[in-house]
């Protein structure tokens, strides 16, 4: 499905999905990354999905949450790979536009290098970069990109994208242990965001099971001292840690749009237990579910979560 949600986001609120990439186009292969390995890593941008196929998807999907009494704060286009492979994201971002909501796109930042991504991503209410490492050595470790990929290169298109984007600019680090978080990269990423200047950076650690098992969050004591890091360096940072203490809202097909979460979000027990009760179903439905394997139930620090079986296969 590509449009799934809303999803409750400290960021955005509530988060309309959009998934305009498939499983797993993407030009990193993120070790903590919440969807999987990447199964087709490169750099060529090309069509996905077609935008009008996009455009209904959303559009049936806003005017269910609607109906349901739901609320949509932003269109995130946040898909199983990287959004700026995806051609035709100008087109998409316009045909958005009609439905009165701000849109936002959640990006790795790796196609920055380019003008022409910069320039479409200029078209949105809010953007994403990631920001993981300033360091060569570090950056190849954790977010494990395309070999093409020059970290400098990336580095200079975001601080050239800052300069000319109005809307909302976020950045997301994320903390793995023994990895990003000891204090010499955690201050170099610091001093980066200081010349970027974001609205808000946010400090992250892996909370939901990673695409590697041994991808850990930072002690309490290293996030709080990478967060006082970034304060320093003048850098306006929140964490972002634990979960929303808002509702996901069903409406709709109950079980499709679980599936369709899950894919992208993996769902703590109680929350997917919540949203089947939306529909009047219950556990039996979401153990039923796994035993179709269209689930999957993942226990990551103690907490069970469900992901959706996606069957991805290398070609």
């Amino acid at each position: 499905m590509i449009a799934f949600g809303p999803v409750p986001s400290r960021r955005l609120g509530q988060s309309l999905g959009i998934n305009n990439i498939p499983p797993k186009h993407c030009s990193y292969d993120c070790v903590y990354c919440q969807v999987g390995p990447t199964t087709h890593n490169d750099l060529t941008r090309r069509t996905f999905f077609t935008p009008t196929d996009i455009f209904q998807s959303v559009k049936q999907r806003v005017e269910e949450v609607q109906t349901a009494g739901g609320h949509i704060d932003y269109l995130t286009i946040v898909p199983d790979g990287e959004p700026t492979l995806d051609i035709h994201l100008t087109e998409i971002i316009e045909l958005l536009r009609p439905l009165g909501i701000k849109i936002a796109v959640i990006t790795n930042a790796s196609m920055l290098w380019r003008e022409d991504v910069r320039a479409e991503l200029r078209q949105a209410d809010c953007v994403s970069l990631k920001v993981d490492s300033v360091d060569e050595v570090t950056w190849r470790k954790v977010n494990r990109p395309n070999p093409d990929l020059s970290l400098p290169a990336i580095l200079e298109g975001a601080l050239a994208f800052d300069k000319t984007f109005q809307g909302l600019l976020i950045t997301e680090t994320m903390l793995v242990r023994g990895i990003n978080d000891h204090p010499a990269s955690v201050q170099a990423t610091a001093q980066f965001l200081g010349q970027l200047q974001p609205d808000v950076a946010y400090l992250a650690a892996p909370t939901r099971p990673p695409s590697e098992g041994w991808a850990q969050a930072p002690t309490e004591a290293t996030l709080t001292q990478a967060y006082q890091i970034f304060v320093e360096a003048g850098v306006n940072t929140e964490v972002l840690i634990g979960y929303s203490a808002d509702t996901f809202t069903a409406g709709g097909d109950v079980v499709q749009n679980l599936l369709s979460i899950t894919s992208v979000h993996p769902m703590r027990e109680s929350e997917a237990l919540d949203f089947l009760r939306q529909g009047n179903l219950d556990a039996l439905k979401l153990q039923e579910l796994v035993e179709e394997e269209q689930l999957v139930r993942v226990v990551h620090e103690g907490i069970p979560f469900y992901v959706r079986k996606l069957g991805l296969e290398k070609e």
